[in-house]
């Protein structure tokens, strides 16, 4: 095996015991000891490949968050046009939120952790498809000639925080449809002609 593959499976074996024991124990009380044995594997390795804990957080949070953007995105492009498209994708991902491993991982420990949500790369990669596809609408008429860029701000930021505010409410099967509706509602508002 070449250098390069060991490194990646090395990679993958601890992204996967953390994955595992963030979703479980959450980030503050998993074992940084009881993570690298269960992935067979030493601290040194989790060092010398992630450089903390906190490192290694954010390449979990990564992985799940470019998961979840993957899910929305296919959702939104089975829909037939733009505009359904992006109003399903935010719904998806909105939903994703009653995972329990997304719930923990990404939308509760992940900004204590890692801080500003819009500042992670995964995240920054949703904004620039969103920003694709507001403009794309932009051009087709559908919606008003507003910021590209403020518009995929918001539209991101309004499914995000709903995601949040479903992990982090006592009841989130009461919330879901809530946000959603909501969520939709929101969407409208940049329609070029409402009917």
């Amino acid at each position: 095996m070449r250098r390069t593959e060991m490194m990646e499976q090395t990679r993958a074996k601890l992204i996967a015991a953390a994955r595992k024991a963030f979703a479980e124990k959450g980030y503050a009380a998993a074992s940084m000891d009881e993570l690298t044995a269960e992935a067979g594997l030493t601290r040194g390795a989790l060092y010398h490949n992630f450089g903390d804990k906190k490192g290694l957080m954010a390449a979990v949070v990564h992985e799940i968050d470019g998961e979840m953007a993957a899910k929305a995105q296919a959702i939104g492009a089975r829909q037939g046009d733009d505009w359904a498209g992006l109003q399903a994708e935010g719904a998806a991902y909105i939903e994703l939120a009653m995972d329990p491993e997304v719930q923990r991982i990404v939308l509760l420990d992940g900004p204590a952790v890692l801080g500003d949500p819009s500042q992670w790369p995964s995240q920054n990669q949703c904004l620039a498809a969103t920003r694709e596809i507001v403009e794309r609408l932009i051009g087709q008429g559908v919606i008003k000639p507003v910021d590209p860029e403020a518009a995929a701000r918001l539209l991101n930021g309004a499914a995000l925080n709903a995601a949040v505010w479903i992990a982090a409410s006592d009841d989130p099967d009461a919330v879901l449809p809530r946000a959603i509706e909501a969520f939709h509602a929101m969407t409208t508002g940049f329609l070029a002609k409402t009917s």
